[in-house]
């Protein structure tokens, strides 16, 4: 976006390069591009983006997005504008303190870039229903948290179905691009349901977090850990007065930060260089003008010299000059046992097992040990948890055998979300189930709904 000193330019300027592109074939084009003038027009028209962060990788997302002629956005985030955002979260002014950051970046986009129209959601991603998340095209995410980096991720592959041979269904995948900061560091990756690793395949890649973005600290502590580390933060005061009463010089807040060494900067370039990434992985996905990048892509500025790694079977090849930044791109390997983005856990049962004793079951198993789980089927509620309007609504239908909820079919498929493990913590979870039963003939039930 121009500068707020300068007019924005012309329609036919603004969208040149973007129409350029998408009107040329080439050899790097998806199989399935199909070049047109006329293309950035469709794409605005027919294809619905949700953003999920509205930080500092979330304002310039939207601009970028916006800019890349996605017409229909949404955007959501829980968070209010603190003055601590204002340095790097560009879309933000000292008269927005205290006010959503969604609710204020979707207008901020919207009377810069004419024809864009961005709905803002001021709430948790948890609090929406899952439905919400299946009329969007395309997911992309500017967060901070690896617990909502999971829920996404599973909401997005629960979508996903599978024929009778495992294959996926192209018609039900929701792709995503996500993205993510720390200070010089950060990535872009594009996850294809059931094609490219999600999210959980590669947990590894994400050890046990020791630092803590800034913006989790001040505005939504989610851990025990970011309360203590807000308080060891908050503490730098005292420590100038003590270096004042001793006649130390040099105690500054950015150097307390170091010292302390938990605390992620945040850096206005790195959001900006990790966005354009992701909008460019967007576009090519929904309108096919080039090949995704294959599948992780990542950025570091440090001292470094050229190298390369032999890593998984993969070479990956880096170069920095001194302070310089180096982008290398890497391709892992799909997890094909996944519990998130596979078909499914199968799970047998009796034709007179309850609901409720499905959901014990749940608690039980050990890839799943899911509590207080709610289960839904083919759009249907069968037993909800919350809120307490759903649950007795649902209740009666704790004593009906699944195989009657479930209509019948001999194998079909079941989604819970409840508390599951990860990585040693209790986290909301979406998880897909193929559920099947004992004696029970296969029927072309199913195969005719898939």
């Amino acid at each position: 976006m121009s500068s707020p000193d300068e007019d924005p330019p012309t329609e036919p300027e603004r969208w040149r390069d973007l129409d350029m592109l998408l009107s040329r074939p080439g050899n790097l084009v998806h199989a399935d591009f199909n070049p047109s003038p006329g293309l950035r027009d469709s794409l605005g028209s027919l294809v619905e983006v949700l953003v999920v962060g509205a930080g500092g990788l979330g304002c310039e997302l939207l601009k970028d997005l916006a800019l890349s002629g996605f017409k229909n956005i949404h955007v959501i985030d829980m968070d209010t504008i603190d003055v601590s955002n204002l340095n790097r979260q560009f879309l933000f002014r000292v008269q927005d303190v205290g006010k959503s950051k969604a609710e204020v970046a979707a207008k901020r986009v919207m009377e810069r870039v004419s024809g864009v129209n961005i709905v803002p959601h001021f709430c948790r991603i948890e609090d929406k229903e899952i439905e919400f998340y299946s009329q969007f095209s395309i997911i992309v995410l500017g967060l901070d948290s690896i617990e909502a980096r999971s829920y996404i991720n599973s909401v997005a592959c629960g979508f996903l179905e599978y024929d009778s041979d495992d294959k996926p269904i192209p018609e039900t995948l929701k792709p995503m691009v996500d993205g993510g900061t720390e200070g010089f560091k950060g990535h872009a990756r594009v996850i294809i349901p059931g094609t490219t690793p999600c999210f959980e395949c590669n947990i590894w890649l994400f050890p046990p977090q020791v630092k803590f973005p800034l913006c989790t600290l001040a505005e939504t502590p989610r851990t025990a850990a970011h309360c203590i580390e807000y308080a060891h933060l908050i503490k730098w005061n005292e420590a100038l007065k003590r270096a004042e009463l001793f006649g130390i010089s040099g105690v500054t807040y950015s150097f307390t930060q170091g010292v302390v060494k938990n605390i992620i900067p945040a850096i206005a370039s790195t959001n900006a260089i990790v966005s354009a990434a992701c909008a460019l992985e967007a576009l090519k996905l929904i309108s096919g003008c080039s090949k995704t990048v294959s599948n992780y892509l990542t950025l570091e500025t440090l001292n470094m010299v050229l190298f390369e790694v032999h890593y998984f079977s993969l070479t990956i090849c880096r170069y920095n000059g001194l302070d310089g930044t180096h982008i290398n791109v890497s391709e892992f390997a799909r997890e094909k046992d996944c519990l998130v983005c596979g078909p499914g856990t199968l799970i047998e049962l009796g034709t007179s097992t309850t609901l409720s004793e499905f959901i014990k079951m749940l608690e039980e198993h050990p890839k799943l040990l899911m509590s207080r789980a709610s289960v839904t089927h083919e759009g249907d509620n069968l037993y909800m948890q919350a809120p307490e309007v759903l649950e007795q609504m649902t209740r009666p239908n704790l004593g009906v055998p699944m195989f009657e909820l479930l209509k019948g079919a001999a194998r079909t498929t079941v989604h819970v979300t409840g508390m599951a493990e990860n990585n040693g913590k209790k986290v909301s979870s979406l998880r897909k189930l193929r559920v099947t039963f004992k004696g029970v003939e296969e029927s072309s039930k199913m195969d005719e709904s898939s």
